[in-house]
């Protein structure tokens, strides 16, 4: 923690004890959090806090649960009494957590097979409608990595997280971010050594992709992660197909590409989809308290 002029303090006993007893507001909770990452001697003495308050014995039988033959290595980062937030292993465990599947699981090699396999279906077997199909796809893959990343069937400790300065909706956009760092780019890249062939631009899905995810985060606080990837990314899917289907004669990647465009191109569509983002966005701050609890299954 550092004083106005840049020099380094440590956390003063009053703060300690505030934080012990699990009266200190949640912004002062997580910067003595973020603060003993790094401060062993205030790691020490908020431990030995927490350690005579009614949580002790519950976090020393904790403690004792995880240091059992074949339990993890003894976290070394004391941690709020009630719903806690552990740290010990090292930043980039933790950051590998929290950025969930973006780069653990198998969604990471899927989005690599829908990248791989475009071009291989465009140039190894001379399909014409490659690019269109790509982007009928790909608003899904974010939609689909949101809901893998966060919820109880990501995380053992969901209720643990969720509760923590750390966890709620501050974990499930930092996984978010992670999910379209991965995929906007790589199918974006994949979109522009595809041949056009009618169809809109390689990056004309950014916007969908984005708006359907914040949906997909909006909608998840109130049916879950799943249900809520269920009915943006199948709504999505839904609509094209139904598009396509009624669409005047030609072949099917013909009129896929033409209604895409219908959807994608254009300033006035990629309006509605930039508005689209902003609802979904306000409505996810509306729901942010939501997220302070255990979301469904």
């Amino acid at each position: 923690m550092t004083k106005p002029g840049g020099r380094h303090w440590h956390a003063p006993d009053d703060l300690v004890a505030r934080y012990a007893d699990g009266t200190l507001p949640e912004a002062e909770a997580w910067s003595v959090e973020t603060h003993v990452e790094g401060c062993a001697g205030c790691a020490s003495r908020v431990s030995a806090a927490v350690r005579g308050t009614a949580a002790g014995a519950v976090l020393a039988g904790v403690r004792a649960a995880v240091l059992a033959p074949g339990a993890v290595p003894e976290p070394v980062v004391p941690v709020r009494p009630g719903p806690a937030r552990v740290s010990g292993p090292s930043r980039a465990a933790r950051l590998l957590w929290a950025a969930g599947p973006a780069v653990r699981g198998a969604w990471l090699p899927a989005v690599l097979g829908v990248a791989v396999a475009a071009p291989v279906l465009s140039y190894g077997a001379g399909f014409p409608g490659a690019r269109a199909l790509l982007l009928a796809v790909a608003p899904v893959v974010p939609v689909a990595g949101v809901a893998l990343s966060y919820g109880p069937h990501a995380d053992p400790l969901h209720e643990v997280t969720a509760a923590t300065p750390g966890g709620g909706l501050r974990l499930a956009l930092v996984r978010t971010v992670a999910v379209l760092a991965v995929s906007l780019p790589l199918l974006t890249l994949t979109g522009l050594l595809l041949p056009a062939s009618g169809a809109p631009a390689a990056a004309a899905w950014l916007l969908p992709g984005l708006a359907l995810a914040l949906a997909t985060l909006a909608l998840a606080s109130l049916v879950g992660c799943r249900a809520a990837a269920g009915l943006t990314g199948g709504g999505w899917l839904a609509a094209v197909a139904a598009a396509v289907a009624a669409a005047p004669g030609g072949a099917v990647t013909t009129r896929l590409a033409g209604q895409l465009s219908h959807w994608l191109d254009g300033a006035a569509a990629q309006s509605a989809w930039a508005t689209a983002a902003v609802l979904s966005a306000a409505l996810l701050t509306a729901r942010r308290p939501a997220y302070d609890r255990p979301l469904r299954p």
